[in-house]
């Protein structure tokens, strides 16, 4: 078995980031090349729910759900590689494989360095490859972006329905969300899903201080 790593949702301000480890047997990858698997960022969100349940049919697979009153906690103590580290290694031991190759798309400019973040948690023995843009070089990744995607997806569909506002993506860059964050005190049941450790709400804090000041 060959087991692919991948996450969606790192870099939004709202909602969960969630993690998937997905293995699978190589002599499947050509199935899932003549099905489509690549990329989720390559996919549309059409293309993507059309994809999932054969991807997940296919594959023995775990995700994490990293909520982001969770994030919030964890990171006054873990940069935010460190915390993907650790839910990583957590996957891949949840699997409960032993001696297989790892794919895993690195955050990190030296993907070694975040190889070695993973393996200093693992309790299980397997070979870890990481590279950037490994959803986009190994089938098993783009299979784990897919589900990791689509289930990130459904998340915050269900956000939006509890607080009964559409903010959009969730990305920082998303000029939807950003008003919605500008106007966060509106929105109370939004408060919960939001990540209060990111620099965009530090800055703007920072700022408000500074004016009352």
């Amino acid at each position: 078995m060959i087991i692919g790593v991948d996450e969606a949702g790192r870099g939004c301000i709202i909602g969960p980031m969630v993690i998937c480890a997905a293995a699978i047997n190589p002599l499947d990858e050509y199935k899932m090349k003549e099905m489509g698997v690549k990329d989720s960022k390559k996919l549309s969100p059409l293309q993507r729910e059309k994809l999932y349940p054969k991807v997940a049919h296919m594959c023995k697979y775990a995700c994490a759900k990293v909520t982001a009153q969770e994030l919030n906690v964890m990171m006054d103590k873990y940069s935010l590689n460190e915390i993907e580290a650790i839910k990583i290694a957590g996957l891949i031991d949840s699997l409960a494989l032993s001696g297989a190759t790892v794919y895993v798309d690195s955050p990190d400019n030296v993907p070694a360095k975040f190889a070695r973040r993973i393996e200093k948690y693992m309790r299980t023995k397997h070979k870890i490859v990481s590279a950037n843009k490994a959803d986009d070089l190994y089938l098993t990744v783009s299979a784990a972006s897919i589900i990791a995607k689509v289930t990130r997806d459904r998340e915050i569909e269900k956000i939006k329905k509890e607080v009964g506002i559409d903010f959009n993506s969730g990305y920082t860059s998303d000029p939807v969300t950003q008003d919605y964050i500008k106007r966060r005190s509106e929105y109370p049941a939004l408060l919960p899903y939001l990540r209060t450790k990111w620099s965009t709400l530090r800055v703007e804090n920072q700022k408000k201080l500074l004016d009352f000041e």
